[in-house]
């Protein structure tokens, strides 16, 4: 073990893997070292809750950690993220499945961390030093090891919604939008470390509104730093597309910009979405989805579909299929329905377990059937990829282009981090493999 030292396991989100990034820059100023989960003397969780088999894995986790360090002096276990905070007696639990844990933190005392760890160190346990307001946290600037070429800015925490099903807006709490001068600030920050592609993150990119800033104002900014990246927005609410569609087609015109879209309609049934306090009609959304892809007929989508929702009929899940036949989205994130602590939902009339197990697997083959003929159109296609990472075979590299698409290229011997023009000659499910040209 060495003393003064950290590792960090993240769970969950975009704004979770942010979190995990400030909370080690936080420590690394106060000389604190981050090392292996072997050696290091503090042992940091950061956890999700949004779905119960993600709980449960966490859960798993924690009981081995105490069950392997419990009469350790050398190891101390310290709770971050959501998990703890989703409902009442979640300190509770952790201290179940952790009786001796050090700390848990709270999602916005950041800067508290190493006055607890010296507390720790003297013998405390069982800590928890609540925050004090709530912070922009924006401001943190990080520092990338070299060769890192993904940055992650959060631009907001919270959110302004009240879906019945969700538990993550009883941790992170209602909306608070960075100032966008920060976020600007942040983006270039990484940038001129060599970053390539930055991901604007939060629980509802559709939200940010500070000042009289908007989303679009926020990313023209963005795009007008001198430099030659790719940008992707997180997860936009489908009454974004209903209130501020003009925004998103001008948000797909500007440059560096990746024409993805993250839109998690939920459900297909209106009946559901009415239960799921999700404002908007599946029509009104199959409108502006038609738009935007007749607009952009490279639009890459990605979606989310909760399967078995309380009170879902077969009917109602058919919709569910038969918009996902309709849209026919490049990603599809299905989930399965799991009550969460402190939701309405948990309260309604619960649909069997096995019934909603068989939803997922009817739905995915759908997903996987419709993949098939999805990327023919990007044959023969000529232009620009960012080269990330070595792909899986000898000589071939993995990259996007403006598409958010996968896109491999054989026989590359350049530098990860490279913009190069090649020609698509072989599409094969959702992976499109190129040539350099």
């Amino acid at each position: 073990m060495i003393q003064n030292s950290f590792y960090i396991e993240t769970y969950g989100c975009a704004s979770n893997k942010a979190d995990s990034q400030i909370i080690s820059k936080i420590l690394k100023e106060n000389n604190y070292i981050p090392t292996s989960f072997l050696d290091a003397q503090f042992i940091i969780i950061n956890t999700c809750a949004v779905k119960q088999q993600t709980e449960n894995k966490i859960r798993d986790r924690l009981k081995e950690l105490h069950l392997t360090y419990q009469g350790s002096k050398n190891k101390n276990i310290i709770i971050a993220g959501c998990l703890p905070h989703v409902g009442d007696d979640y300190f509770e639990v952790i201290e179940q499945l952790v009786p001796n844990y050090s700390a848990i933190l709270d999602l916005d005392n950041f800067e508290e961390i190493p006055s607890i760890f010296e507390q720790i160190k003297s013998g405390a346990r069982n800590l928890f030093v609540p925050s004090k307001k709530s912070v922009d946290k924006s401001k943190y600037l990080i520092n990338h090891p070299e060769g890192k070429l993904t940055g992650i800015v959060p631009i907001s925490e919270g959110c302004l919604g009240a879906c019945t099903y969700c538990c993550v807006k009883n941790a992170r709490g209602r909306l608070n939008c960075y100032d966008p001068e920060s976020i600007v600030n942040n983006v270039e920050y990484q940038l001129k470390q060599g970053i390539k592609q930055i991901y604007l993150t939060s629980q509802d990119c559709s939200t940010y509104n500070h000042g009289d800033t908007t989303l679009i104002d926020l990313i023209r900014s963005i795009t007008n730093l001198d430099f030659q990246f790719f940008l992707r927005i997180g997860m936009l609410n489908p009454r974004f597309l209903i209130d501020n569609f003009d925004q998103l087609l001008s948000l797909y015109q500007l440059d560096n910009i990746y024409q993805f879209l993250h839109v998690p309609i939920q459900s297909g049934s209106n009946q559901v979405l009415s239960k799921m306090n999700r404002p908007y009609k599946i029509d009104d959304i199959k409108n502006k989805l038609k738009t935007l892809r007749k607009k952009f007929p490279f639009l890459t989508i990605s979606t989310d579909i909760i399967c078995g929702f309380p009170d879902e009929t077969d009917e109602d899940f058919q919709k569910s299929i038969d918009i996902i036949n309709w849209l026919k989205p490049e990603i599809v994130n299905i989930s399965k329905y799991t009550p969460r602590p402190g939701t309405k939902a948990s309260k309604m009339k619960q649909v069997d377990s096995k019934i909603i197990k068989e939803r997922s697997i009817r739905l995915s083959k759908v997903f996987r059937d419709s993949l098939g003929k999805i990327n023919e159109n990007w044959q023969g296609w000529k232009g620009l990829v960012l080269v990330l990472h070595e792909g899986p075979t000898q000589d071939q590299v993995f990259g996007r282009n403006f598409a958010y698409k996968n896109v491999f290229i054989d026989d590359f011997r350049g530098s990860h981090g490279s913009f190069v023009n090649v020609e698509i000659t072989k599409v094969k499910g959702f992976n499109l493999f190129a040539e350099l040209i």
